[in-house]
Order: structure tokens, then sequence, then C-alpha cells
């Protein structure tokens, strides 16, 4: 195999092992920080070595053992690392210290991985640090990746990520899954990183590609990983099932040339029947035992996927069904964008008059005042209202607020026609 292929190799190996890697590491030395230090210390290693040496037969083993090495020397030469393991209440044995290591790394690590997420989406960090840090040890992707991925320069990720690991170091944050209403708090804080990342992929915010998918294949990696982790978690298998429902539509989703189309336009017969059943199987895990319990929130917007995937045809779609599934969930949560997802379903099932209203009273809402959404909606009912110059002038400002340049070159059509 020659250098490239070698490469690519590690990469590969690296994606599949980092995050369990990193979750052990931190669990023995307590510091997410330094924990990905040792883990980077073994990837170099492995990129130096295994193009001389060859693949190793278990490669995830090999990086186990380099990483463990580090660590070993870091406590021999280093007295301020060893005083800080004591305090920590970790040793690093010298004698018999692989079968140790391995044991740590071997031990519980779902339970570390579970806990590895749930650092990096501490509240502590501010929203955009945690996708970073996430994309960083969970998905093993590199900075430039990720800033390529969000279209931010590469410095400014590298430096999210160095100073959300200083910030959680700072601040005490704990390696541990919480417990009481702490956990679900926080579990909420995992589950909005996880849709971030799946939605960023799903509708890129700005750039020339509309389409991010490999985000939301990496959103939907680490939430089938949470789902084994918390079965019994309703929310978790109603994110799991909202992502793959949607995700079931991309190959429908742009035209040869990467232009948006539609829902109503899309072929149906490209879109992913696997992803449907795996998507309706979690829609069904996600359901409350108690019928009179109320659902999440994902699962609520899972439920609204499901009857767009379910429909042969668009005019087979149950528009009564979503609009009620969109009411429950602005009762749930009062989100003006969600009020004006329930106008575009209000449309469909009552016409566009009926919604016109909603979308009207929504057009002081400061969370929408530059969301290009609005006007969009706005102009797709006047124009079926037979309004077509009020239309136009609301087409145009949907296209001056996105930063998405194929949205945008949809709207400014739209416009014209």
């Amino acid at each position: 195999m020659g250098h490239t292929g070698v490469e690519g190799e590690v990469e590969a190996v690296w994606r599949i092992e980092s995050a369990r890697l990193v979750a052990a590491l931190t669990r023995m030395v307590g510091d997410v920080g330094l924990a990905e230090e040792f883990a980077q210390d073994a990837l170099v290693s492995a990129l130096e070595k295994w193009p001389e040496e060859g693949v190793p037969r278990k490669p995830g083993a090999w990086l186990t053992t380099v990483a463990r090495r580090r660590v070993l020397d870091r406590w021999r030469r280093d007295e301020r690392f060893r005083l800080r393991m004591v305090e920590l209440g970790r040793e690093v044995a010298e004698r018999d210290g692989q079968a140790e290591f391995d044991a740590v790394l071997e031990e519980d690590y779902g339970d570390d991985l579970l806990k590895l997420m749930f650092v990096c989406c501490h509240p502590v960090l501010p929203t955009r640090a945690r996708v970073a840090l996430t994309l960083r040890l969970l998905g093993g992707l590199t900075t430039d990746e990720i800033a390529r991925a969000f279209l931010v320069p590469e410095p400014t990720v590298a430096q999210r990520v160095v100073r959300a690991k200083r910030k959680l170091a700072d601040a005490g944050v704990r390696f541990e899954v919480p417990t009481g209403p702490d956990r679900d708090a926080r579990l909420c804080d995992v589950l909005e990183v996880l849709y971030l990342v799946f939605n960023e992929g799903y509708t890129a915010t700005s750039g020339e590609r509309w389409l991010r998918p490999e985000l939301s294949e990496e959103a939907m990696r680490l939430g089938r990983i949470l789902a084994e982790l918390l079965p019994k978690e309703p929310e978790v298998h109603g994110l799991l099932a909202l992502m793959e429902l949607q995700a079931s539509r991309f190959r429908a989703r742009t035209g040869p040339d990467g232009e948006p189309i539609p829902l109503a336009e899309q072929d149906r017969s490209r879109w992913d029947r696997l992803l449907i059943n795996r998507g309706l199987a979690g829609l069904r895990s996600s359901l409350p035992s108690d019928p009179a319990q109320p659902r999440g929130v994902y699962s609520l917007q899972a439920g609204i996927a499901a009857k767009h995937a379910v429909a042969v045809r668009p005019e087979d779609t149950d528009w009564h069904g979503i609009a009620a599934l969109y009411e429950a969930l602005v009762r749930r949560t009062g989100s003006p964008v969600i009020e004006l997802n329930r106008a575009v379903a209000v449309s469909m099932a009552l016409g566009p008059g009926a919604a016109l209203g909603i979308v009207d009273a929504l057009r002081g809402a400061k969370a929408l005042a530059d969301y290009h959404l609005l006007p969009a909606v706005r102009a797709d009912l006047l124009e079926r209202l037979g309004r077509p110059e009020e239309a136009r002038a609301e087409y145009e400002r949907a296209a001056e607020l996105t930063r998405n340049e194929r949205e945008r070159a949809l709207l400014l059509e739209r416009a014209r026609r």
C-alpha cells in the first residue's frame, strides 16, 4: 500500500478509535485536554511509523499502547503531572502497567463515551464551542475539517477548541454522567448539539453548497452511539428518528448541479427506504409508554417527518395531522420558528388565506427579524393568493437575508418567475 493509502487508513482508524481512546484517557488522567494530547501523540506516531512498518493487525490496540507509553513517560519525568494525578486520586503503575492500562481502556468504555459526550456539551461552554469540541473529540474531525464544514477560518475553530478545554479544566468539570435533574438538563444540551450539527449538514447556513451530508452523517453516527448507551431515553430515540427520516431525502433534495429541489417537487422514489424504516422504528421507541404522557419535542418533530416519509405522493400528505403536531410543538416550546412551520402546514391543510394571518402576526417577532424563511413563506402564500407583486418583493427580501448562495439563487428565480 502506498504512502497515501496508509495515511487514509490511519485517518479511518482514527475516526473509529479516537473517541474511545480519548474517553478512556480522560477517565485515567482527569483532564480532557491532556487526554487528547496523549491520543494525538499516538496518532502522530502512527503517521510516522505505519507507512514504513505497515498497518498493524489491531490498529486500535497499537494506538492504545502508544498512548499508554506517553502517559508513563509524562508520569516519570514531570513532577507537576505526577502531583496532579495524586490530587485526582489516580496512579500510573510502573510495573504491569500495560495490563492495568488495558483494563482501564477496556472496562466500561461505553460509559466513558457517554461521559465524554456530557463533558463536550457541558453548559459552561458556549454553543459554538460545544459543537467544535464534540466534532473534534467524539467525531475525530480535524480543526480544518470543522472549519471547512462551518465556513469559518481554521484558527477560529482551533481557538474555540483550546478555550473550551481550558474552560472545562478551570471549571473543574468532572468526567461523569450527572444525576437527577442535572442529568436531564445536560442530556438536552447533548441532543441540541447533535441536532445543530445535523441541521448544518441538512441545510447549510452559508456558502455555495446547500447540503453538507458528511456533517449530518456524523450527527447520526453519534446519535446511534447515544441510543445504544441510553436505550431507555425516549428523546434520544426521537432525535435519532428525526435525523434518519430527514436524511432519507438527501438524494432527492438537490439536482444535477447542486440546486435545491423543494419537497413537493422531489422524486420520492429516490428517498432512502432503509433510513425511513429505521426512523419509523426509532419513532415508535420515542413514544411514552403511557399515552397520557406528553411526547418530547424531538419525538413530535420525528412524527412530522414520518408523515412526509409515508406519503407516496405529495397529495397523500396528512397536512391536518402535521399541523396538529406543530400546534403541540408550539405549546411545548413557544418557538416562533415552529409557529412559522405550523403556518406552512395550515396553508396546505386549509389554504393560504388561513395561514397568512399566522405569518403576519410573526412579522414583529425579534427572533425572526433577520430570518429569511419568514419573507420566503409569506411570498409563497401571497403568490398562491394571486398577489404577484407583493410576492416578488418578499422573495427578494428573503434572498437578501439568506447567506446560502444556492438558496439565494432559488429565491431570486422565484421572484423573477
